[in-house]
């Protein structure tokens, strides 16, 4: 009362016909009256409707993972907890009906206003007026060093008008400040040689983010477009994505960290939805369904589609529930549940930089366990209250691309710079004809790979094409066949107006870009291009009235400017249809860069870029499977670990049996082998190689590279330089007169076969097991011509195929996992490698009872 005044402090009562609460309240009261502090009752919400208490209950067992049945576990102990009316409370506090109606009371003292839809502009020094100064001095400096490197100085009054128009919208709408956090935090990675991408997003056609270095895409090049970025007649933020390293990205948010305060920079939340398929393996899980139960019925549910929807499009569904009880109970509960947020995450890209502590406008909260401040608010809210969000995202291929590099300046060109390759490399546009675009970013899918075979890019701009054709929209409305057939010559490219040529030109006549759609409406209609992307926008939201008075519009100004109404109608059509499809070109053309420069690595530098594409997916073994096919392709040995050869991660070594370059397993790639044991061996390789075994174990730290580590090795084929008898290798670690018992004691059998010889078989084991792949010999090789001659799927094509297709593979089982279910069944994870790679396969108890039958 001393802290808040008499007037602002109350005892509160509640009612759950909780036995604690009962006796409790006279204490309270009693309580009260001595104090003179009012009463005031309340009710404690958990669900909205009395009737939702059984849906609230299910929700406690799935945030705890718990069974409904369960009675030892958390619960509610009575249903009150929902959100009571007025006379509902009256009726529970009749004997002390004041202290309900203090409620209002309360609430007429307080008063709360959200200064919502106000953009705090950011200010990157003092004020706004220095930022504008600053920009410009730092974007005139860029686009000289640019016009100098790429030798554009016939050009120089263009890009210098383009310059001046964007810094002038800049300024007038205050985003200055902006771009100039961006331009610092991207300095800062590039000056601590953490890998930036070229662009991403509408951001590549801004001509000052070139300047400035956030991009490196020449947005007049390429016809990028920057009113699609920043619109001066529409005011929101500009939005500047930026890739960086996947291995290195938390680098460059620390230092925003540390640059503009703990708390003025956080990450954004995410929240998962539980929707309708997963709300119903939720629900059904904490009911006591089985695996298989709840797969079956969530599998009738249509992709999309709501809980009722799916009951009344899908009969089985429906006779379901009339005819199973726990079914109908399980869909009443998940109904209520559907659409609730499941859990709280930390946004992949998303960061907050503010000019205040985030928490005057946002809660804040610690993930446990982590040091990350995240934002409460989702993205979607964060501009309400002024916030501005940058996505600072991480992207492996950059990784991939940065490791490439470094090994290519160590053994091959140390002044090798792949920002200065040239674009019309004939060798790399027929990499890319043939479809060999496997480890090639975008490019690498399958159903990329046929579309790129198909239509054998010539010039960088059919890769712009390429990354904007392969999205399901053009896929399936028959643009892609067009478009194919327009560059080939097969159909005639066609111009609906010839004003319209310099346009559509690089996309033989055909509306790809929402670009595009902007120039279309500059051109015929005397639109700005500022005017021209509202068009654009209004186009894809498909507001019927809208696109009317947009029409109308459209076609008066074009009647004007002397083109026939009917032409401008069916124009404008057009544009409306493929606005349906467009995409953004200058996020294509960012992309495609990318894939160019990876293209190139491939063609002209393959054991690098293989190398470094290994590295990069080292953890994942189905990956490692793929990549190591393909090196097979490209005829680039692949090496075994080797305990004087190999470092951390693969390596680029030379082959002598070959005569030529191949790549070396790494340490790391070694199951138990972990970081100590791996900077142990080689900072002690530093001091000599090791001559065998035995030199090796006197040398080591005992501490740091034990026994399992050392068995690990000599199976993955560390050793076989020395002797490639793995098993008689183990035999000699177990010989005390060899090695010190200090080292390897008996408190582990290390189960070791007692055969002094290894056969292939053993070998092949071993590296499975180890490695995750077969090196050496894959067993299925012998097969290899009869497989290619069956119709049959590989394990590398499943990620492509639709979920529920049906599939045939022919390989062997690596690895069987029994597990017995709830109901004392057995079931199995299986292994299953063939030519290409490994799946886990997992077999119910019905269907691994009927496949232990077989004989293998």
């Amino acid at each position: 009362q001393e802290i808040f005044g008499k007037d602002n402090f109350f005892i509160e009562l509640m009612r759950h016909d909780l036995e604690e609460q009962k006796q409790i309240e006279p204490l309270l009261i009693k309580l009260a009256n001595e104090t003179n502090a009012p009463l005031v009752a309340t009710n404690d919400c958990h669900y909205l409707n009395k009737q939702d208490a059984k849906a609230q209950d299910a929700l406690l067992c799935i945030q705890t993972n718990r069974l409904i049945e369960e009675t030892d576990r958390m619960r509610m102990r009575t249903q009150e907890f929902y959100f009571k009316t007025q006379q509902e409370m009256y009726d529970k506090f009749n004997d002390l009906k004041e202290v309900v109606d203090n409620t209002f009371l309360i609430a007429k003292n307080c008063s709360v206003k959200l200064d919502l839809g106000k953009l705090i502009y950011p200010v990157f020094s003092k004020n706004m007026e220095i930022d504008s100064k600053m920009l410009e001095k730092l974007a005139k400096e860029g686009l000289e060093k640019r016009i100098k490197n790429f030798g554009l100085e016939n050009q120089k009054n263009i890009y210098y008008n383009r310059l001046e128009y964007e810094l002038n919208v800049i300024k007038q709408m205050n985003f200055s400040g902006y771009f100039l956090i961006v331009w610092d935090f991207i300095n800062y990675a590039k000056s601590n040689s953490i890998p930036v991408g070229p662009g991403r997003g509408s951001a590549a056609g801004s001509l000052v983010s070139y300047s400035l270095g956030i991009t490196d895409i020449d947005p007049l090049k390429y016809g990028l477009l920057f009113e699609r970025f920043l619109n001066p007649e529409r005011t929101s933020m500009p939005d500047v994505d930026v890739d960086f390293c996947v291995e290195r990205r938390d680098e460059v948010i620390n230092y925003v960290q540390n640059k503009y305060g703990q708390y003025n920079v956080a990450q954004v939340a995410t929240f998962g939805t539980m929707l309708s398929k997963a709300v119903i393996r939720d629900v059904a899980r904490v009911m006591g369904f089985s695996y298989a139960q709840a797969d079956k019925i969530a599998k009738l549910i249509p992709t999309n589609a709501t809980l009722e929807e799916a009951i009344n499009q899908v009969e089985q569904l429906k006779k379901m529930i009339q005819e199973d009880k726990k079914v109908e109970e399980l869909f009443n509960l998940s109904k209520t549940l559907e659409g609730l947020k499941r859990h709280a995450s930390k946004h992949a890209a998303g960061v907050i930089i503010s000019q205040e502590p985030i928490y005057n406008r946002c809660p804040l909260y610690k993930p446990a366990g982590e040091d990350a401040i995240i934002a409460q608010f989702s993205k979607e809210h964060l501009e309400d209250v002024g916030l501005i969000k940058f996505d600072f995202l991480g992207l492996r291929n950059l990784t991939v691309i940065d490791f490439a590099v470094k090994l290519i300046k160590k053994y091959e060109d140390e002044k090798f710079d792949l920002l200065n390759i040239p674009m019309d490399d004939e060798e790399v546009f027929k990499l890319l004809q043939n479809g060999t675009t496997l480890g090639v970013f975008q490019l690498e899918s399958s159903g990329m790979q046929k579309l790129i075979s198909e239509l054998k890019p010539t010039v960088f701009e059919d890769l712009i094409a390429l990354v904007a054709l392969y999205r399901p929209g053009p896929l399936g409305s028959g643009m892609v066949k067009d478009f194919i057939e327009r560059k080939h010559g097969i159909s005639k490219v066609e111009y609906p107006l010839p004003q319209l040529e310099p346009i559509l030109k690089e996309t033989y006549g055909i509306i790809l870009y929402q670009e595009q759609v902007m120039q279309i409406a500059n051109v015929l209609a005397g639109y700005s291009l500022a005017e021209a992307d509202i068009l654009r926008k209004s186009m894809g939201k498909k507001d019927k009235e809208k696109m009317a008075q947009q029409r109308n519009g459209f076609v008066e100004r074009c009647v004007k400017n002397g083109i026939d109404e009917k032409k401008a109608e069916s124009i404008f059509d057009l544009m409306e249809y493929f606005a349906g499809y467009g995409f953004n070109k200058s996020h294509s053309a960012a992309y495609a860069y990318i894939a160019y420069q990876t293209a190139y690595l491939k063609t002209h530098y393959p054991v690098y870029f293989m190398c470094a594409l290994l590295t990069s997916e080292a953890n994942n073994t189905d990956k490692v499977a793929i990549y190591i096919d393909e090196c097979n392709r490209l005829n680039i040995p692949i090496l075994p670990p080797d305990i004087n050869e190999s470092y951390t991660n693969f390596t680029v070594v030379y082959h002598k049996d070959s005569n030529k370059k191949a790549i070396r397993f790494g340490l790391s790639a070694i199951k138990n082998v972990g970081e100590a044991a791996i900077e142990s061996i080689i900072e002690e390789r530093e001091k000599g190689s090791f001559k065998d075994l035995s030199d090796f174990l006197n040398r080591v730290n005992q501490r740091k590279v034990n026994k399992k580590v050392v068995e690990s090795l000599i199976k993955s084929g560390c050793f076989d330089f020395f002797d490639k008898n793995r098993n008689q290798l183990l035999l000699q670690i177990e010989n005390p007169k060899k090695v010190s018992l200090d080292l390897f004691g008996s408190d582990n059998d290390l189960n070791l076969l007692p055969q002094t010889t290894t056969t292939q078989e053993e070998i092949t084991k071993y590296e499975k097991d180890l490695l995750g792949v077969f090196i050496s010999y894959n067993p299925l090789k012998k097969y290899e011509n009869v497989i290619k001659s069956l119709d049959i799927n590989y394990t590398s094509q499943l990620e492509n195929l639709n979920d529920e297709s049906e599939i045939k593979l022919i390989g062997v089982i690596s690895s069987l996992k029994e597990i017995h279910t709830k109901n004392k069944q057995t079931m199995a994870f299986v292994n299953f490698t063939d030519l290409h790679g490994s799946v886990e396969i997992v077999a119910f108890p019905a269907l691994y009872e009927e496949l232990k039958q077989l004989k293998f």
